[in-house]
């Protein structure tokens, strides 16, 4: 298909924002944070170097010490990480580009070596995962029983978003998205193997989706609801999460949603994953946007595992507004270029994903260098 034609290069309004393409960069955690949580200074380059995209959503960035799940990842909680996050975005905006603060909490997907001070991992219920965690050495050991969240304790949560909030806004972000997916807190109050809870964040569908309701309020009293995305992973298994209905269950987040006006909503589908280092594609999975993309009244971002033929045919069969691409970002800076004169890509390298400096991180070639 030519590139005149290709709606992948067509622009799109999400909420109050006028992209110039449907080629969202996804957010991607790199691990390269430094001292105190601070985003890296490399990052100003890293990001910029991807400004063509039609939006970059950011790397996943807790909201508080606790909130963190992984060694080097960034906060955006303190002064130091929003002045750090100030000047990114300025890289970004300088070079023309959009970008959102993705806000996160990882719940039980923690050990308390990342956050001593505030020791075990909090979840809705007292249920670890299975498998391994990093601590803050990078060594991986068995998941840590979390510690069931006090209705204080969610009251906090919820103020944090708020505070990230605004630090977001402060450090110029020209919008946030609420990570509620992959089996991190806010989805852990979602499905029922991670919600055992009685009381009013329990049981029902009502009670399961109060607490992203509620932080979606909290939040929209910092940037208008235009400016506000959410992330969902419905049939998503990472971080040893289910539920025993998720159709009926993410149906009635969605009609949560709807009635909000966000700049958009976000789903990951299941038929990719990189949990295994393989990169398979599972035909088999269901096709979540095929299931959830009517439903919800606004824009709609689909990821998981497209390329550039895959994502136009998503397009063209209405089963999104725009496509979100993760590891084709990290080693195709100009991917948008790419794209439109359909040129070859660069493979990433898998080995320096996480952690590092340059190498893998800032140092793969665009068309013109």
């Amino acid at each position: 298909m030519s590139s005149e034609n290709l709606q992948l290069l067509q622009p799109l309004k999400i909420g109050s924002l006028e992209l110039k393409n449907r080629i969202v960069m996804a957010p991607l955690t790199r691990m390269r944070a430094t001292e105190n949580d601070v985003p890296n200074p490399l990052a100003e380059i890293y990001y910029a170097q991807r400004a063509s995209a039609g939006l970059i959503i950011s790397e996943a960035t807790q909201i508080s010490p606790l909130g963190k799940g992984y060694p080097a990842t960034p906060g955006i909680y303190s002064v130091e990480q929003t002045v750090a996050w100030t000047k990114i975005v300025q890289a970004v905006h300088a070079e023309g580009g959009k970008i959102f603060a993705q806000l996160w909490h990882v719940g039980r997907i923690s050990h308390s070596s990342l956050h001593p001070e505030d020791g075990l991992p909090i979840a809705p219920s007292a249920i670890p995962p299975a498998g391994k965690t990093f601590t803050n050495t990078w060594s991986m050991v068995p998941y840590e029983t979390p510690i069931a969240m006090s209705i204080k304790d969610i009251k906090l949560l919820i103020e944090q978003y708020y505070q990230a909030a605004l630090n977001a806004k402060q450090a110029g972000f020209d919008g946030i998205e609420i990570h509620s997916a992959n089996g991190y807190l806010l989805d852990q109050f979602l499905q029922t193997k991670t919600n055992l809870r009685d009381d009013e964040y329990g049981g029902s569908y009502e009670n399961r989706t109060r607490l992203l309701q509620q932080v979606i309020e909290r939040v929209k009293t910092v940037f208008d609801s235009s400016r506000i995305g959410v992330r969902l992973s419905p049939f998503g298994t990472f971080s040893d999460i289910s539920d025993e209905d998720p159709i009926a269950l993410f149906t009635h987040v969605i009609e949560m949603l709807n009635p909000h006006h966000l700049a958009y909503l976000h789903v990951i589908e299941p038929r990719s994953t990189s949990a295994g280092g393989d990169d398979k594609v599972f035909a088999e999975a269901p096709c979540t946007s095929a299931i959830f993309k009517n439903m919800y009244k606004g824009a709609f971002i689909s990821a998981g595992g497209y390329d550039r033929q895959s994502g136009e045919a998503a397009l063209l069969n209405n089963q999104a507004d725009a496509i979100a691409y993760g590891r084709l970002y990290i080693s195709n800076p100009d991917l948008v270029e790419r794209f439109a004169q359909n040129a070859p890509l660069n493979p990433y390298q898998r080995d320096t994903f996480y952690g590092g400096a340059e190498k893998g991180y800032t140092d793969y070639p665009s068309l013109n260098r």
